[in-house]
């Protein structure tokens, strides 16, 4: 169902695939937007290498929401900060797509629980996560993507 990686000696293994999804900063979620048109958006997220599941938040309405609603199949895309090698100009950064499906958390608990996860990696200091929460968790929606299919490159920008 999915495609084989065309560039296969620069292929990720599956290890170095959730590595670079535990510690990247941010991704872009790419969605079926509006009038056919791809939508894609940066924004921050956690991932659950145990789950294969990456999280992330969004307010109650909007593009990526009704676009979810109309086709929950998504991509998500994220690259490390990437690294040089001594005497070589150009960057190796590790890229990672990830495909699912999109579903909002349904269950408040579950949500304040990976609310709390994207606070603490984004907002510390910790106590300030419990403030946060309280003022804004329940006028938010969590969002977690399942991955159907993780694939990863690494990329010598010459």
């Amino acid at each position: 169902m999915f495609r084989e990686m065309r560039r296969f000696k620069q292929q990720l293994g599956d290890e170095d695939c959730l590595a670079v999804l535990q510690t990247a900063r941010r991704g872009v979620l790419s969605v079926h937007g509006d009038d056919g048109y791809p939508y894609g958006v940066p924004l921050n997220f956690v991932f659950d290498p145990d789950t294969r599941t990456l999280y992330f938040h969004m307010a109650v309405a909007g593009h990526k929401l009704d676009a979810i609603e109309r086709d929950s199949k998504v991509c998500f895309t994220v690259m490390d900060d990437g690294y040089k090698v001594e005497d070589d100009w150009a960057w190796y950064v590790r890229s990672v797509v990830v495909f699912g499906e999109a579903k909002v958390v349904k269950d408040d608990a579950m949500r304040d629980r990976w609310l709390r996860a994207l606070a603490a990696k984004y907002f510390p200091p910790v106590e300030d996560v419990e403030a946060d929460m309280r003022k804004n968790a329940a006028r938010a929606l969590v969002v977690a993507v399942q991955a159907a299919h993780i694939s990863g490159k690494l990329v010598h920008e010459k």
